[in-house]
């Protein structure tokens, strides 16, 4: 298959080689004018200005050979020309060419499109099986969303047009989406034995709990309790709106340099912002969600923008949301390392803003994000979370500066920062001595000459924090030593 393209605001450059090219950085400036068979119709088409358009019942056939041949995007490509050639085509000819687009753009993850298209093909009752077929793919198509509500009224519509078992399957799955996002309670056992079958990617849905997003003080926006919440109780979880799986073809990692903040090299999740781009384009009804989180480059602002009927995305704007809002959910295989870490963007979470004294933890299950208090949290306070947990001063203050571009002012840096260059290094030289002792020590069975060692190097590491200053506030250093001695217990 070959096509006609146009490219909007072409630039015109020189690769890496040295050769001429037109680059395209926004794949929405990329327009398919023609679709053809034959890579000379184009040429034919200019010269003899031949019609090379077909009838809509040729269209739907050639869509229909495609999708045999699992060639989504070309049946997609006809199914889209026979609706623009249907004028004088039959009503029930256009109802099919919608149905059948409706589930080939399920299978290419259109959900916006599967469901407009799925409601376009009811036949108001006229034949009872094939709108019961369009209720599932609209159906589908939300509970894909997230829009859980609509999908629960197409799924029931189903079920009333045609009330057999997968109609019931699909009443149940949407009542315990429901469930979730309402109350939190999650079969967990069950969670953790679908990971494998679902790729990593959990059928649950997100739960934003007895929070809300609104301004914060220095920090732009954040997320906020409304309502008391005890140690270790879940404030929410959420689902990732994109993941790459370290395991997958799409993780990759780029070092990218950013000529905005002095040629500043940086390793970006290059795979993921690929993964965010495609899902936009494909559902333009999720463009706003992610154009609402913070980056350096404002781009197109924060609205949905459709030129020509189509959604437009800039890339470069997504690039700095994903630089700034991404996480890591951690290692998932033994050779994922920095070229292909797993990386995921959650947007309700990107709200809540760092303190090196959070009051909030993330843990994952796949790509559910759940995220627990770590102390009680009162109505109306600041959910934190800490977004580098290096315990050197100097290494966390670069790290937090170099990826998410702010100097942290929490009360523990500020503490730190008074202690001075020198106290610091000394802390870090002792706490390196600590580390490496607990690496080659086992704690386990440890004898009285290794726990009084490991006490003595807690008590060099404690003397360098001032205890005033320190008042109230944790002390990171001493955080792999006394781990260490707990483990090794207090018999001695």
């Amino acid at each position: 298959m070959c096509s006609e393209l146009l490219v909007k605001e072409p630039y015109y450059t020189l690769n890496h080689q040295g050769e001429r090219t037109i680059r395209v950085d926004h794949p929405s400036d990329l327009v398919v004018t023609l679709l053809s068979e034959n890579p000379e119709s184009w040429r034919q088409r200019r010269h003899t200005g031949a019609d090379q358009t077909k009838p809509p019942e040729q269209c739907k056939e050639m869509g229909n050979a495609a999708l045999k041949k699992k060639d989504f995007a070309r049946a997609h490509a006809y199914y889209t020309e026979g609706l623009y050639q249907s004028v004088d085509a039959t009503d029930t000819l256009i109802k099919d060419l919608y149905r059948n687009r409706s589930h080939v753009n399920l299978l290419l993850q259109r959900f916006d499109e599967a469901r407009a298209d799925a409601i376009s093909s009811l036949t108001d009752g006229a034949d009872k099986a094939l709108d019961a077929k369009a209720c599932y793919r609209a159906g589908l198509a939300a509970y894909s969303l997230g829009d859980f509500g609509c999908a629960k009224y197409f799924f029931e519509q189903q079920e009333k047009l045609q009330p057999d078992n997968h109609a019931k399957l699909n009443v149940r799955r949407i009542k315990a989406r429901l469930q979730e996002q309402s109350t939190g309670i999650y079969d967990m056992a069950k969670v953790v034995r679908s990971l494998s079958k679902n790729q990593g990617r959990p059928d649950v849905a997100s739960f934003y709990g007895d929070t809300e997003v609104k301004a914060s003080p220095g920090a732009g926006r954040g997320l906020f309790a409304t309502r008391d919440i005890e140690l270790n109780e879940i404030i929410m979880c959420e689902k990732a709106f994109c993941v790459a799986w370290s395991y997958e073809p799409e993780a990759f990692s780029s070092l990218t340099c950013d000529t905005r903040n002095d040629a500043e090299i940086r390793v970006f999740p290059s795979g993921l912002h690929k993964v965010v781009v495609d899902k936009l384009l494909n559902n333009p009804s999720q463009i706003e969600r992610v154009l609402d989180l913070f980056g350096d480059y404002s781009g197109l602002g924060k609205k949905l923008i459709e030129v020509d009927g189509e959604a437009v995305v800039d890339t470069f704007q997504i690039h700095d949301i994903i630089q700034r809002n991404a996480f890591g959910p951690g290692q998932q295989t033994e050779d994922e390392d920095i070229s292909n870490a797993s990386t995921g963007l959650w947007i309700r979470a990107s709200y809540m803003n760092h303190s090196c004294i959070p009051n909030a933890k993330k843990d994952y299950i796949g790509d559910l994000m759940i995220v627990r208090a770590t102390r009680r949290i009162v109505a109306g306070e600041e959910i934190l979370q800490s977004y580098d947990e290096a315990t050197d001063y100097d290494a966390r203050i670069a790290s937090l500066q170099r990826t998410w571009g702010f100097r942290c002012k929490c009360r523990l840096c500020l503490a730190e920062e008074a202690d001075g260059p020198a106290v610091r290094e000394m802390r870090k030289e002792l706490e390196d001595k600590a580390n490496r002792f607990t690496q080659w020590e086992k704690a386990a069975g440890a004898n009285r000459m290794l726990i009084n060692k490991a006490k003595h190097l807690r008590q060099g590491i404690y003397e360098t924090y001032d205890r005033k200053r320190y008042k109230d506030l944790p002390r990171p250093g001493l955080i792999q030593i006394e781990r260490w001695l707990k483990e090794a217990g207090t018999r001695w």
